[in-house]
């Protein structure tokens, strides 16, 4: 039976290696990206699987993607929360959110909220969240916004333990939740950069980055098979030992889910 995988940053990267392999086993796969030319070119090369434009980083497009998806698809067998943007400056979204957070915490929130129901009705529901999990973050609480000393990597490793925390904090009885490190993987880590660090980037990849056909198949697997564990934490296909605190994890969700209240 087919399922349905929804993968946001489906036009990119691992997400897009997803759609692809998934869209030629015969499941119906929704890849969301925030560009056409980005939709325009998964359709040349993914041409099974359907497209879906949404600004992750606004709240507003997240919320009305949502209730689309809800709308459409009664059932999600995984839903693979991918999109993610290295800004070397600080960028602010319209909505007054600095856009690493918006996008890497906001967004994979909402989306893991909202798509509850049609999880919840599937056989075997999982969340994959790639993110920088295991890496040391933290969350700073006098300035999750970053309006001061912003680093693109602070900005970064805050979302990778924001990940952490929202994966302990979701309560399912039935969807599984996975965090999932794939390290450094060849994806175009070199574009938002100007040259000449642009360059280096690049050489670095070249030389040093895990090469998509290698980093899919762990990811895969996770999703055909999910940890019988409510929430697992995973590294480059090795499962992580991670303790949270869970009083912080509550602590977090409750910031979260009070950044967006409508209005």
């Amino acid at each position: 039976m087919a399922r349905t995988i929804v993968i946001s940053g489906g036009t990119n990267g691992i997400g897009k290696a997803l759609a692809r392999h998934y869209a030629e086993l015969g499941d119906q796969v929704v890849a969301v990206g925030s560009s056409d030319e980005g939709g325009r070119r998964l359709r040349e090369e993914v041409p099974k699987a359907h497209f879906v434009r949404s600004d992750l980083s606004s709240l507003r497009q997240t919320r009305d993607l949502v209730e689309r998806l809800n709308a459409e698809h009664p059932m999600i067998d995984a839903l693979v929360l991918a999109a993610f943007r290295f800004n070397p400056t600080r960028v602010e979204t319209e909505e007054g959110f600095e856009h690493t957070f918006a996008l890497y915490v906001l967004n994979r929130w909402l989306m893991a909220e909202g798509l509850r129901g049609p999880l919840e009705n599937a056989a075997t529901p999982v969340i994959i969240n790639l993110c920088g999990a295991g890496q040391g973050g933290r969350i700073h609480w006098d300035d999750l916004q970053l309006k001061h000393k912003y680093r693109a990597v602070t900005a970064t490793m805050q979302g990778a333990r924001a990940s952490e925390l929202l994966g302990t904090a979701y309560a399912s009885e039935r969807t599984k939740y996975v965090l999932y490190n794939p390290v450094f993987v060849a994806t175009g880590l070199h574009e938002p950069f100007k040259q000449p660090l642009r360059g280096i980037v690049r050489v670095a990849s070249a030389a040093f980055a895990q090469p998509l056909a290698k980093a899919v198949p762990p990811i895969t697997a996770l999703i055909d098979h999910p940890p019988a564990e409510p929430f697992t934490t995973w590294k480059k296909g090795k499962i992580l030992d991670r303790a949270v605190d869970r009083n912080e994890a509550r602590r977090f969700e409750e910031t979260i889910r009070a950044l967006t209240q409508p209005g």
